[in-house]
């Protein structure tokens, strides 16, 4: 190859892909250069980021690697130009062993992965298929006109702006993905909407709820185990990070993880291969991990209750989902949408709400958000036959009342306990807690057992004896 102005090029067919490179050591480069032009792509390479930004105003490439550190800048002073100046291309950061902290800043400010010297040649070639096949940027997508079938979350508030066009960055980045946010908020559909933006689209995105996993199962469960490792193991199962290679793992409730658990899940992101029970040989896996968790788990840190250094390898990047109550004009139109979704699985003509019903869900304050907000539109639903869904029908109280309600909460439970009979008041309290958890774990009876610290068979046994249905409610 032949130097041209401080950059070189490899011959190929016009339609492969053009990658530059930003390094100042000639070992460096000759080794990516190598690799690349094998790899069939157009290498082009500079020593430095004033040149590197030269070529990248002159020409379209698809992919570029720098080095972070650079005789007139740093990688991340490129991340950030590109970030800024050519939005849908990814740049990968080269950086030194031991100087992850630079990568991790790097994958913030918009870098799509890094390497760390020595450079892996197989991690060199995963990484370029993955930038290479990365989809095409889109504007931000317009809920209402969505032709390819992708998740989309509803709204055209400032928050859900915002939030969709992170979602859209995020999503070109291989960077751990830490959501934070209230139950009900749409952690899972965000996690989803990012995964199938990303370069690992056309790989499995696999959704582990960690509250839900009996303790004794969790070894097995994310690890898999062989057959005969021991009774009742009758064939191979692979485990969520094995179903998960080369794609997505999601681990929603991630803070209810024991902290047993919480070391052998920091090995394996760590070292990248997993152990089947029962095995004598580790796999080598590529997952991305994407967590989230209505917990504060930064307070979870600082009461023991979670690892410090599993914390920092979850939450890279930090995406919080606003509640609700946070967006109040796009409560007509998620309504709409849910009444819209429900009516057609129940096979009954659309219903509408009335002003007067779009008001009162509007002053609202939804503490179980998107959930509770169909949870709420299904009740109704089920006890109305009109088409027109008026006030009267959604049994709420506005917002402007709460304060009045908070006020007398306190006398009305003390109330209660004599208006009722004892077993009558002590059952409604039963009720409702059970009802209450079951919420918080998306009506995962294992989950809600143990967050109110009582068995599944004791669970199953009150909810008969109090009459309660488990039952899910419908995604959007």
């Amino acid at each position: 190859m032949s130097s041209n102005n401080h950059f070189q090029m490899t011959t190929g067919q016009k339609s492969a892909p053009h990658v530059l490179i930003v390094d100042d050591e000639p070992d460096i480069i000759e080794l990516l250069e190598l690799t690349l032009a094998r790899m069939g792509m157009n290498v082009f390479s500079t020593k430095n980021t004033h040149e590197a930004i030269s070529i990248l105003q002159s020409r379209t490439f698809q992919l570029c690697l720098t080095d972070m550190r650079l005789p007139d800048g740093t990688g991340l002073d490129l991340v950030q130009y590109i970030s800024q100046h050519h939005a849908g291309l990814p740049v990968a950061i080269i950086t030194a062993y031991g100087t992850t902290e630079n990568a991790v800043a790097a994958l913030k400010a918009g870098a799509f992965d890094y390497l760390t010297k020595p450079v892996s040649l197989k991690q060199l070639r995963d990484l370029v298929k993955s930038a290479l096949s990365l989809p095409p940027i889109h504007a931000e997508e317009k809920p209402t006109k969505n032709t390819d079938n992708r998740r989309t979350l509803l709204g055209e508030s400032q928050p859900m702006h915002a939030l969709r066009m992170t979602i859209e960055k995020l999503s070109r980045s291989q960077a751990a993905v830490y959501i934070s946010g209230e139950s009900g908020s749409g952690k899972e559909l965000a996690a989803r909407m990012i995964h199938e933006r990303s370069a690992r689209h056309d790989q499995a995105f696999v959704p582990v709820n960690c509250g839900a996993i009996p303790e004794n199962l969790m070894e097995s469960e994310f690890f898999g185990y062989k057959k005969g490792a021991f009774t009742g193991a009758d064939k191979d199962h692979d485990g969520f990070f094995l179903a998960a290679n080369g794609g997505t793992l999601f681990l929603d409730e991630v803070a209810d993880l024991p902290l047993t658990m919480q070391v052998k899940l920091l090995r394996v992101i760590q070292e990248k291969k997993v152990r089947r029970l029962g095995d004598v040989q580790e796999k080598s896996i590529e997952v991305r991990i994407i967590s989230a968790t209505h917990k504060k788990l930064s307070e979870c840190v600082e009461n023991g209750q979670f690892r410090q250094d599993l914390y920092y390898r979850l939450n890279v990047i930090e995406l919080d989902m606003p509640a609700l109550r946070e967006m109040r004009e796009d409560i007509p139109l998620i309504a709409e949408k849910i009444l819209v979704k429900i009516c057609r699985e129940t096979a009954r003509p659309i219903c509408h709400l009335d002003k007067e019903a779009l008001a009162v869900l509007t002053n609202y304050d939804f503490p179980g958000n998107v959930r509770e907000l169909e949870n709420i539109l299904e009740r109704t639903l089920a006890l109305c036959s009109e088409e027109k869904i008026g006030k009267n029908e959604l049994q709420l109280k506005p917002r402007e009342t709460q304060n009045e309600l908070d006020e007398t909460d306190e006398t009305s439970s003390s109330m209660a306990s004599q208006e009722l009979p004892l077993q009558d008041y002590l059952d409604r309290l039963e009720r409702e807690s059970i009802i209450n958890a079951l919420e918080q774990t998306r009506y995962n009876r294992t989950a809600a057992a143990k967050l109110l610290g009582i068995t599944v068979r004791s669970m199953r046994y009150r909810m008969d004896r109090l009459g309660l249905q488990l039952k899910k409610p419908n995604k959007f």
